[in-house]
Parts: C-alpha cells; sequence; structure tokens
C-alpha cells in the first residue's frame, strides 16, 4: 500500500549501478514506468556522485563492481544516504554474499536471473520497511546455518569484502592479472589481497590459496 500511496503523489526514483552497459540498460528498460524514472550509473563513484545531486528512493546495484566494490558501495549509501532503500542485485545465490551484503546495509538481495517482476516484489517489499531476499538464496541461508561445513568455512568468514570477490575469482580460474583486468585494480593490489588472504587461511603460497578457492568455489555449487 505505501508503494502505490507514493508512485501516486510522485515518480519513484530509480538509480541501477552496473558496470556492463547491456546490464544497465535492462534494468532500465525493465523498471521504467509512468510512475518510475531510472537513471543508471556505471560504477560505484559515479553513483555516487549522481546520489549526491538527486534523491533517489531506490539504490539497485550489482554486488561486483570495479574499484570500490558493491558491498563498499552499499555500505557507503547507507551512510550518506540512510533514507534509500538499497537492494542488491547478483548472480551468485550464495549465503555469504547475501549476509554481508544485509550487513552492509541492503534491504534486499535479488537474482540477476530473476524476472523484473521479483525485482519490482523486492522494492515494493523495502519501501513498506521489509526486507526481501531471493527463495534461492534464503534456501542456502538455510543450508548454511546447518551446514557441517561451516567450521571449514572459517577462513573464508575472516575475508574482507575485496579479498572475498578475489578469493572467488581465482576459485573460477581467473589469474591475478585477469583480476585485476576484471576490477579495474593494479596488479600489485591484487597480489597484496591475496597476500592477507593467505595469512587468514594459514597458507603459503599462492597456488595453496587457489586450491582452497576452487574447493569453496565447487562447494558452494554443490545443489
Amino acid at each position: 500500500m505505501l508503494f502505490l500511496q507514493r508512485t501516486v503523489k510522485k515518480k519513484l526514483r530509480i538509480l541501477g549501478v552496473d558496470d556492463e552497459p547491456v546490464i544497465g540498460e535492462s534494468i532500465a528498460f525493465a523498471l521504467e514506468g509512468p510512475n518510475r524514472k531510472v537513471v543508471v550509473a556505471k560504477d560505484g563513484q559515479e553513483a555516487l556522485a549522481l546520489a549526491s545531486k538527486e534523491k533517489f528512493d531506490v539504490v539497485i546495484t550489482d554486488h561486483r563492481m570495479p574499484r570500490a566494490g558493491g558491498l563498499e558501495l552499499v555500505k557507503n549509501l547507507e551512510q550518506r544516504f540512510p533514507l534509500v532503500a538499497l537492494i542488491v542485485l547478483s548472480m551468485h545465490d550464495e549465503a555469504l554474499y547475501a549476509e554481508r551484503a544485509l550487513r552492509a546495509g541492503a534491504k534486499g538481495y535479488v537474482m540477476k536471473r530473476e524476472t523484473s517482476k521479483n525485482v519490482l516484489t523486492a522494492i515494493r517489499r523495502v519501501l513498506a520497511g521489509d526486507v526481501y531476499v531471493s527463495e534461492r538464496v534464503v534456501s542456502a541461508m538455510a543450508r548454511r546455518m546447518g551446514s557441517s561445513r561451516k567450521a571449514a568455512a572459517e577462513p573464508v568468514e575472516r575475508l574482507s569484502n575485496r579479498e572475498l570477490e578475489i578469493f572467488r575469482l581465482l576459485g573460477q580460474g581467473r589469474t591475478t592479472s585477469q583480476i585485476a583486468e576484471d576490477l579495474h585494480l593494479s596488479l600489485k593490489t591484487v597480489q597484496a589481497y591475496c597476500a592477507r588472504a593467505k595469512e587468514k587461511f594459514g597458507v603459503n603460497s599462492l597456488g595453496e590459496l587457489l586450491r582452497a578457492a576452487i574447493r569453496w568455489e565447487d562447494a558452494t555449487h554443490v545443489k
């Protein structure tokens, strides 16, 4: 009811954030409507600049962003614009990402492969003061809470958001040079994150960290 009341009085202003132009355009196309205005930013820096100029009701951001990262963007937006409803759009149904997104300040976590109807449902829920999480992610979170692998996952829990992002990309077979290019970081910066991740896993080489990343990536995709 709150959603309907707000859209009748004024256009709902939505900021979409995605570094892939095709995805950003898809977000705008799917959500644009007579009572909704959608603006798209290509990265976190542009998103913060736009949010400073225009008062948005909702921000929908990809969880993986170059430079600052999606979760860092959520934290910054939540601190600077606490009245904005924040929703994370993700390719992953991994519970750990969803939990971190919610802790960072997001009120919604939606899978990219879901329909625009699901995204609109998420918008309605968060504007009404509720939390919306995709059903697949809710199931993953429930499994994780009772999982016997929880103790084995503790080193992953200690990774920072950026370290986790790099750790996952390693598990997907990306080299440090490719990760640096993907995330628009210097190779030295990626290597520094890897060094901190090695300390947290108690391993001495990148090869050992890579094996741990591959094992974790495989485990999180067991259905």
